[in-house]
């Protein structure tokens, strides 16, 4: 069959066109290239089959906010256990420490600031992992979303809307490092402004964010 927006061929069951990335509707199961809407005068409808359509970037930054909240409890209760596990005597001795021999030019450095900068590269590398953990296998889910993105409705798929796997997802996840690296936050905010709503991780990894009508 072909796509009803711009003539090309499209597998059996696709929801969209693997070339413009248009939905896929009734109308593309002809055996002959139907018109392009915008030569009949008519605006492509920008709902995508299924009953979803593009999430913009203002319900995808509350998704996100809602996130944060989740991931922020998750880190705290991480630090409460490792206050627990180390004790709070050590960092008591710590800060002393440094107190008594702040580093300085000349001044060796001190055992406990070299323990405290290892304990925050482990804590770091640990909530790294655990947030990718979080995004990457709630997204390939059957639930297709963080917490967040479930709350609102929306939905991570790949570019004919469908489920995508725990590789893409990771994809995606580590995408965002580039994505944040975009002064001014340009990268996200390209979901306001895309023609499909996707913002520079998005289009890196091949997905798209749908919500539910």
């Amino acid at each position: 069959m072909f796509c009803s927006s711009c003539g090309a061929k499209i597998a059996e069951g696709a929801a969209f066109c693997g070339a413009c990335g248009g939905p896929v509707g009734a109308a593309a199961a002809g055996t002959s290239p139907a018109p392009a809407a915008g030569s009949m005068g008519l605006p492509a409808a920008p709902v995508a089959a299924g009953g979803v359509k593009y999430a913009g970037f203002w319900l995808r930054l509350v998704a996100h906010l809602i996130d944060g909240i989740v991931m922020g409890m998750g880190f705290v209760a991480l630090a409460g256990i490792v206050v627990a596990a180390v004790g709070v005597g050590f960092f008591r001795n710590l800060a002393a420490s440094i107190n008594v021999n702040p580093p300085g030019p000349g001044a060796p450095f001190p055992v406990f600031p070299a323990v405290l900068l290892s304990l925050i590269l482990v804590v770091a590398a640990v909530c790294i992992v655990l947030s990718w953990l979080y995004y990457a296998w709630m997204e390939s889910s059957e639930h297709q979303g963080t917490l967040g993105k479930m709350a609102l409705g929306l939905t991570v798929t790949d570019m004919q809307a469908r489920p995508v796997s725990f590789a893409r997802a990771s994809g995606r996840f580590f995408s965002k490092m580039i994505t944040g690296m975009i002064p001014l936050a340009i990268g996200y905010i390209m979901a306001g402004f895309t023609e499909k709503k996707q913002a520079l991780h998005d289009i890196i990894a091949g997905c798209l964010v749908l919500r539910k009508i």
